[in-house]
């Protein structure tokens, strides 16, 4: 099973503030959609909670928690570890499996990940609450990136980029 990452990332690395995505793209959420949909989906409770604790249709949805959970939405299933969540992935022998945030499951995911589906978006958010890890370039190459475009309703340029481990 191919580990993977996918997250939209400001050119400052910010991701996030205040437990909610920075950016609203159409054609972003419809990449997220279109690359994750058929494959297990990894993210940590926060992250579940700003998804409005509803699992994410298609998907086996796995949440991290270091709390026991008793009361879990249908459709979700808990793990207390990155390593259990992957585990509990495998049990769907997938192709591949998604991270999908937040922050501290991105940086612990990282060393772990086979590829990283990045959608970088060309803004800095100074007042950004999470950020994702430094991409090393000796550890990470370039597999695909599409041509830069400009999101009509927000006016954000962006272009969705594979990176693959070396």
């Amino acid at each position: 099973m191919e580990k993977s990452l996918i997250v939209a990332v400001a050119d400052n690395l910010a991701i996030g503030k205040n437990n909610d995505l920075l950016f609203h793209i159409r054609e972003d959420m419809r990449y997220f959609r279109r690359t994750t949909v058929g494959s297990p989906v990894i993210m940590g409770y926060m992250t579940f909670l700003s998804l409005g604790s509803k699992p994410l249709p298609k998907r086996k949805n796995i949440v991290i928690s270091i709390f026991p959970w008793l009361d879990a939405p249908q459709g979700i299933s808990v793990v207390s570890s990155l390593e259990e969540a992957y585990e509990e992935a495998a049990k769907e022998m997938p192709e591949k499996c998604f991270v999908i945030g937040g922050g501290h499951t991105y940086a612990e995911a990282m060393e772990h990940s086979d590829s990283m589906y990045i959608t970088h978006v060309h803004a800095s958010i100074p007042d950004a609450t999470v950020y994702f890890p430094q991409i090393d370039p000796a550890l990470w190459r370039v597999e695909s990136t599409t041509p830069r475009e400009k999101d009509p309703e927000t006016g954000l340029e962006y272009e969705f980029t594979i990176y693959r481990r070396k």
